[in-house]
């Protein structure tokens, strides 16, 4: 395919939205970027930093906020991921957590959005709180674990590390 068919191709095709928390979960999800090339990628994550790992300037930053800390900065991230997802405009949103992915598969499904979550591979033993929480939100669960497929309707297909 020369360049332009390339262009053209990449116009027409999906427009993905990837999204998580920083560390680990940006790791595994930066794994996928390969399998999806043909797409038009947007990023979001918690730590700044990433942009220059971003091409096309296609990256928007949520501020970090977990469970442990205050509903204000937990309400901060949620509308930080709901204008992102506006702003976007996303047909599939893809997550490997934590709480920013929880946020962005409720309100991309609430909008008729494909979700994807990918339960992280640091969860061995069960799915996350997040992830557990997620599954009503998501059109597809996956586990990185192959004992957990099935547990609370996870896939398994691999791991992405």
């Amino acid at each position: 395919m020369d360049e332009r068919n390339f262009n053209e191709a990449k116009n027409t095709s999906k427009k993905v939205l990837l999204i998580s928390s920083s560390g680990g979960h940006w790791v595994q999800l930066s794994r996928l970027v390969p399998s999806l090339v043909s797409c038009n990628l947007y990023f979001a994550s918690t730590d700044k930093s990433y942009q220059s790992t971003v091409p096309d300037g296609h990256f928007f930053y949520v501020p970090d906020a977990s469970r442990t800390d205050t509903v204000f900065k937990i309400l901060a991230q949620a509308i930080t991921v709901l204008l992102t997802i506006i702003r976007v405009n996303p047909q599939v949103v893809i997550t490997t957590g934590a709480a920013p992915g929880f946020f962005a598969v409720f309100f991309a499904k609430k909008m008729g959005k494909k979700t994807i979550w990918i339960d992280s591979i640091a969860n061995v033993w069960e799915i996350s709180m997040s992830g557990s929480r997620a599954i009503k939100h998501s059109d597809l669960m996956v586990t990185q674990w192959p004992h957990l497929d099935s547990e609370l309707g996870a896939k398994y297909f691999g791991s992405v590390i």
